[in-house]
C-alpha cells in the first residue's frame, strides 16, 4: 500500500531523512515510534503531501506521489492530528463529518447515509448538532476520525492522536483504533511515543534521527529493551514485569500487553 524508496528530506537547519526505505502492506496496522525530533510526524506530512520530498520516491497504492497525483493520493490517505481543533471546519458534528464528502461531490442521499453510519460507529449519537469545539477531547477525536473514515480513504494516519487526552480518553480512542484495525481492513499508521499503545499494532517501526533502528512485531522490538532505552524510549510495564517473572520461571514467555501478562499469570 505504501512504498518509500531512498527518501531524502530536510529543513534548512536539519536533515531529517537521508535515504529512508520503507514498505507498508495493505491492511497492516503499523505504529511508528520515536522521541521528539526523530522524524515520525514529518513522515506523516510527506505521505499526505504537506511536505515535498527533496529526493527519492513515495508510492501510495500504486501511485507515484507528485504534484500531478497529489489530489488522487489525498483521496487514498486521511490524517488525524493531535489537536482536532485545528482541522474542524463544520459548525456541527454532522457538518464536519460531511465536509470531505461534499468536497468529493458525493450524492446527498449517500452522504446522509455515510454520515449516519460513522456517527453511530464513533459513538457520537446524540451529539450530531453539537459544535465540535464544545465536545470533550475524546469526542473531538472521534469526530475527526469519523470524518477521515467517511470519505473512504484506504489509509488512515493517526499523528499523535491521543497525546492531548487524559488516560481514560486515550484508552477509549485506542479501543476504537483496535476495532478499526480488525474490522475495517484499512491500512492504519499510528504515530505515537506511547509504547503501551503501540503494543497492539501488527508491526512497530522505531525511528531515531530519521533512521529506522527497529522494525518488527511488538515482541521482536521489545525483547531487547536496552536498545530502545538508547534512543530515548522506555518499554511497557508488561514487558518489564514479564522479563523479570520469566527469569524467576513464574511465567514461560515475554508478554507485551497487560492482558497477555494477566493470562500468563493465571495459567
Amino acid at each position: 500500500m505504501i512504498e518509500i524508496k531512498n527518501l531524502k528530506f530536510g529543513y534548512e537547519e536539519k536533515v531529517v531523512f537521508d535515504g529512508l526505505n520503507l514498505t507498508i502492506r495493505e491492511g497492516e496496522f503499523v505504529a511508528i515510534l520515536g522521541h521528539n525530533g526523530s522524524g515520525k510526524s514529518t513522515l506523516s506530512k510527506l505521505l499526505v503531501g504537506l511536505e515535498i520530498v527533496d529526493e527519492g520516491e513515495i508510492w501510495i497504492d500504486g501511485l507515484y506521489s507528485s504534484d500531478e497525483t497529489i489530489d488522487e493520493i489525498r483521496k487514498k490517505v486521511s490524517i488525524v492530528f493531535q489537536n482536532p481543533d485545528n482541522q474542524f471546519v463544520g459548525a456541527t458534528v454532522v457538518d464536519d463529518i460531511a465536509f470531505g464528502l461534499e468536497n468529493r461531490q458525493v450524492p446527498r442521499a449517500e452522504m446522509i447515509e455515510l454520515v449516519a453510519k460513522y456517527v453511530a460507529k464513533m459513538g457520537l449519537v446524540g451529539l450530531e448538532n453539537s459544535a465540535p469545539h464544545d465536545l470533550s477531547g475524546g469526542q473531538k477525536q472521534r469526530t475527526a476520525i469519523a470524518g477521515a473514515l467517511a470519505v473512504g480513504a484506504g489509509i488512515l494516519i493517526l499523528d499523535e492522536a491521543t497525546s492531548m487526552l487524559d488516560p481514560a480518553g486515550r484508552a477509549d480512542i485506542m479501543k476504537l483504533v483496535r476495532e478499526l484495525a480488525s474490522d475495517e481492513k484499512r491500512t492504519i499508521i499510528m504515530i505515537t511515543h506511547h509504547l503501551d499503545e503501540a503494543v497492539y499494532a501488527d508491526r512497530l517501526i522505531v525511528l531515531n534521527d530519521g533512521e529506522i533502528v527497529k522494525n518488527g512485531t511488538p515482541i521482536e522490538v521489545f525483547e531487547h529493551p536496552e536498545e530502545l532505552e538508547k534512543v530515548g524510549l522506555d518499554v511497557p510495564f508488561a514487558v518489564k514485569a514479564s522479563k523479570e517473572l520469566l527469569g524467576q520461571r513464574v511465567i514461560s514467555k515475554i508478554c507485551v500487553t497487560n492482558e497477555e501478562l494477566v493470562e500468563a499469570l493465571c495459567i
